[in-house]
């Protein structure tokens, strides 16, 4: 029986769309995704069944689909949609239309029209940093945005990464930090992965700034990132994503750049970018930045020649 309106490996609909699966394997499918992946994946097939679609749905429906959204939404947002309807039906045990020839004929012909070209965040640059923090005092809004900044970028992590830690995730070491990523975009099974942050410079050192911050919580468990309200009382809750985006853009103001071409993803790509322009290898790029592949990486290296070094130490 097709089902409409909220669906997703973790929603009860989804469940009744398992044939007789035990509770326990409903929660080994559930973590299949990582919890950032849950969240993408609802909101693509709310955007599906908002519209009026069903699953199962009929190729012709799919393609319709796409084509209503191709004026308003980017080919990438569109394949992304089309990805998460796909799952959606291998979940619920049918066969995927997304595979048709029909609806790969849709998604070409809307990239031909339209362009494939999708917005890639601004990178930050180590002088864009120094412009943004360059100004800040002790106060705890301040000395957090530093630390978030600064860790972001060295150790070009994704707004998720960054956000999820612990800090007993970070270790303080005589090289400076070790940190441990325990899950990730590119490691749904949680086996973690660990990043070294070495000492900077005084003005741009991640480790001295992520150290300042830590001092000013009462505990040195929980959340390493956490929201602080308008009075300056830090909370024991963690800062969520978007929060990340805020913080950069708040403070590209600051640095007389236009906000709205940089997000929270500027950071990694910043990183990236930065460290191929200091000829760092694109292996010890890829060892600081989790990317599966250099050609995931490609998308972020502009120029440079690639030589032996730290990613974060050849540009802090």
């Amino acid at each position: 029986m097709p089902v409409t309106g909220k669906m997703s490996i973790l929603a009860p609909q989804l469940q009744d769309q398992i044939p007789v699966v035990a509770r326990t394997t409903q929660d080994f499918v559930r973590s299949s995704m990582a919890e950032a992946s849950q969240r993408a994946f609802r909101s693509d097939l709310d955007q599906f069944f908002a519209w009026g679609g069903t699953v199962p749905a009929t190729a012709g429906i799919i393609a319709d689909f796409l084509a209503a959204h191709a004026t308003t939404h980017k080919p990438a947002t569109l394949a992304r949609w089309t990805a998460s309807i796909s799952k959606a039906h291998r979940i619920g045990g049918y066969d995927s239309p997304t595979s048709s020839e029909l609806v790969r004929a849709t998604m070409r012909g809307i990239r031909r029209t339209y362009g494939s070209d999708q917005r890639r965040a601004t990178p930050i640059t180590r002088a864009n940093l120094l412009a943004m923090t360059g100004a800040f005092t002790d106060r705890p809004k301040q000395v957090r945005d530093k630390a978030l900044l600064l860790i972001g970028f060295a150790g070009g992590f994704r707004r998720s990464e960054l956000v999820g830690l612990d800090h007993e995730d970070i270790v303080l070491v005589e090289e400076g930090l070790i940190i441990t990523i325990r899950r990730s975009k590119t490691d749904q099974f949680g086996e973690g992965r660990k990043i070294g942050i070495p000492y900077g410079r005084p003005t741009l050192c991640p480790v001295r700034a992520f150290l300042a911050w830590k001092a000013l919580l009462e505990h040195g468990t929980g959340p390493a990132f956490r929201r602080i309200d308008r009075h300056g009382n830090i909370s024991p809750h963690r800062l969520s994503g978007e929060a990340v985006c805020e913080v950069v853009r708040q403070h590209a103001v600051t640095a007389c750049l236009e906000p709205s071409i940089y997000s929270g993803h500027s950071l990694r790509a910043g990183l990236a970018t930065s460290a191929a322009r200091a000829g760092v290898p694109s292996w010890k790029i890829r060892s600081q930045t989790g990317h599966a592949s250099d050609a995931m990486l490609a998308r972020y290296i502009r120029d440079g020649e690639m030589w032996v070094g730290n990613a974060a130490g050849a540009v802090l």
